[in-house]
């Protein structure tokens, strides 16, 4: 591991001041090549890349941030997987599960060899108007059709491997791996699905029929959405949280799952149950202080 990739969390002083750090340190102490970003590189005293090519010429990249921050390069790698390391500078991070107080064991771990990865599925979108492609995205957490704040209730075709699943009356759809069934696919009453399973979550957003209820598919189905709704002028497609997209009635998407997927460096302190148990404050009571 001789290009390390360092990301940080944009406009953040702190992560720019432990990139700083932990920069040096894996150039004087590693004899390690960085590779960063152009905030980050001006500290360093380094040319500045883009994410597409710190995400091609690195082998190992370390994220310091919350986890948006990790999603910001985990859609940025295409083919080749390079470990994630991701280390969380706030609250305690599903994706980003490293403490800051970890990083130089784990880091010197991880440069010997001795570490392990989670293999996390990757799924592929692409939307259509009639038969133009509009765009096309590799996404690690979910995929959300969603309706703006003042518009109706929209219609949602859903059909997969050719058979017809409902035409979904609500705010939206969203389409989750299980690395994203603990963002807003869980918020949506969904399932929490170990991350290194293959499957895809579909969630309806406050569907008008309540009947309605979130499915897991395996990964090897074609799913196709359709806004047949032909009043809507309101909804978006949002990927990972990171780029949105407008949608026009009739406009469809179709979800496969990528050739593709993404590796994180597991912590060596903690298990998914542990960080399961913290961020969702399993076990505790609720305690009254006035009483």
């Amino acid at each position: 591991m001789q290009n390390i990739g360092i990301i940080i969390k944009s406009k953040n002083q702190r992560a720019l001041e432990i990139g700083v750090k932990l920069g040096n340190w894996l150039i004087k102490e590693c004899g390690k090549q960085i590779l960063c970003e152009s905030a980050l590189a001006d500290q360093l005293q380094l040319s500045g890349l883009s994410k597409d090519e710190i995400a091609i010429q690195a082998n190992l990249i370390v994220v310091l941030g919350g986890d948006g921050t990790l999603l910001s390069i985990a859609r940025h790698i295409q083919e080749n997987s390079r470990p994630i390391l991701g280390v969380n500078l706030g609250g305690l991070g599903f994706l980003t599960a490293i403490t800051l107080d970890e990083l130089l064991q784990v880091m010197t771990d991880v440069l010997a060899g001795n570490f392990s990865l989670s293999r996390r599925m990757v799924l592929n979108v692409a939307l259509y108007r009639g038969s133009r492609m509009i765009c096309r995205h590799n996404v690690l957490n979910d995929i959300v059709i969603n309706k703006g704040a003042m518009a109706r209730i929209i219609d949602l075709k859903t059909v997969i491997d050719n058979n017809l699943v409902n035409t979904f009356k609500a705010d939206g759809l969203i389409f989750a791996t299980p690395t994203g069934s603990t963002g807003y696919s869980m918020s949506a009453g969904g399932p929490i699905v170990y991350p290194t399973l293959n499957s895809i979550t579909v969630s309806p957003i406050c569907p008008h029929t309540l009947s309605n209820r979130p499915l897991i598919v395996p990964p090897e189905v074609t799913i196709e959405t359709t806004l047949t709704s032909t009043d809507s002028d309101d909804v978006f497609l949002t990927l990972d949280g990171q780029t949105g997209f407008s949608m026009q009635p009739l406009d469809r998407i179709v979800i496969t799952k990528s050739s593709h997927s993404i590796e994180l460096v597991t912590s060596p302190s903690k298990t998914y149950f542990e960080v399961l148990r913290n961020k969702l404050k399993w076990g505790e009571r609720y305690q009254n202080n006035g009483d």
